[in-house]
């Protein structure tokens, strides 16, 4: 499946501001309104796909938690 940049960039906003690391619950109550996000698991997915590329740090923990690559 293709990544989306569009997609990625409201979540990196939301983590880069961020000072620890985040659930995926937490980043979608900081995107209240975004249209193609509008789930846990979207914002998960979509922060996977990226940590594949080194972009996006995933925390085993549970539940998950994402910050992004230094």
């Amino acid at each position: 499946m293709r990544v989306r940049t569009g997609e990625f960039e409201p979540l990196r906003g939301v983590l880069s501001e961020a000072e620890e690391p985040l659930t995926a619950s937490e980043i979608l109550s900081s995107l209240e309104g975004h249209e193609t996000l509008d789930s846990p698991h979207r914002v998960a997915t979509i922060l996977g796909r990226w940590a594949e590329r080194g972009r996006v740090v995933v925390i085993p923990d549970r539940p998950y938690r994402y910050e992004l690559a230094r």
